[in-house]
Order: C-alpha cells, then sequence, then structure tokens
C-alpha cells in the first residue's frame, strides 16, 4: 500500500520588500542588465531559494514613485561571499509591461554608464 503527499495548500506569501535607491552609483551597482527582463540585487539577510517569488517596491533616484515588482530570486550571494560582496539576492523581473517600463526607466537614469565597467554588486 502506498500513500501519497499532496503539496500543502498553504504556500508561503512572497516576501515583500522596500528598496530605496537614492543615488544613480547604487543603482548602477544593483541593477541587472544581464537578464533579459532587467532586475536588481537587494541586500538581504534574510534566507531565500533560487525561485522563490519575491515582491520588491523599488523607489529610483529624484522619483517619489515606488515601484512593484513581483520577481523571483534568480541567484543568491551568501553571507561572507568572496571579494566582499554583500550579502543579498538577485531578483529577474517578470515579462510584464509594468516591469518593461521600469526597465527603460533604469536603463534611461543610468545611461551611458550602463557600458562601465565599474564592480556592482551583480556578476
Amino acid at each position: 500500500m502506498s500513500t501519497s503527499q499532496s503539496a500543502p495548500l498553504n504556500t508561503p506569501r512572497p516576501s515583500v520588500i522596500q528598496l530605496a535607491i537614492k543615488e544613480k552609483a547604487a543603482l548602477y551597482a544593483a541593477y541587472i542588465p544581464m537578464f533579459a527582463d532587467g532586475g536588481i540585487f537587494i541586500p538581504s539577510a534574510r534566507e531565500h531559494r533560487l525561485g522563490d517569488d519575491v515582491y520588491v517596491l523599488i523607489t529610483l533616484p529624484d522619483d517619489p514613485q515606488r515601484y512593484p515588482v513581483a520577481g523571483k530570486v534568480a541567484w543568491i550571494t551568501p553571507a561572507r561571499a568572496s571579494g566582499n560582496r554583500t550579502q543579498g539576492v538577485g531578483v529577474r523581473f517578470p515579462n510584464d509591461e509594468k516591469s518593461a517600463q521600469l526597465k527603460v526607466k533604469i536603463e534611461q537614469i543610468l545611461g551611458a554608464s550602463l557600458g562601465s565597467d565599474r564592480a556592482t554588486q551583480t556578476i
């Protein structure tokens, strides 16, 4: 006789993180242009797994609006990572219209610095 286990009905709710980026240099260090739909690095000591849903409210430099993003954890920088990298997660933006507009806005703010070889919190 075999027993099958069904998935729990109470799936964990996504983490909600507010991320206020106050200056262009911080946005440059956090933005992840290599993700097709864009993404952002979020410093966090909270335990996350790849694929976790994360709801982020992003505030950009010189912009009072908060941009909601329902993304997924696409990579994790663990505590005590090499090169003094900040612990946190890379969140991939979803493939939707709001995220596409946010990606364009971030890339407009960053402008020419996107091509820079300065170190970032990302890859």
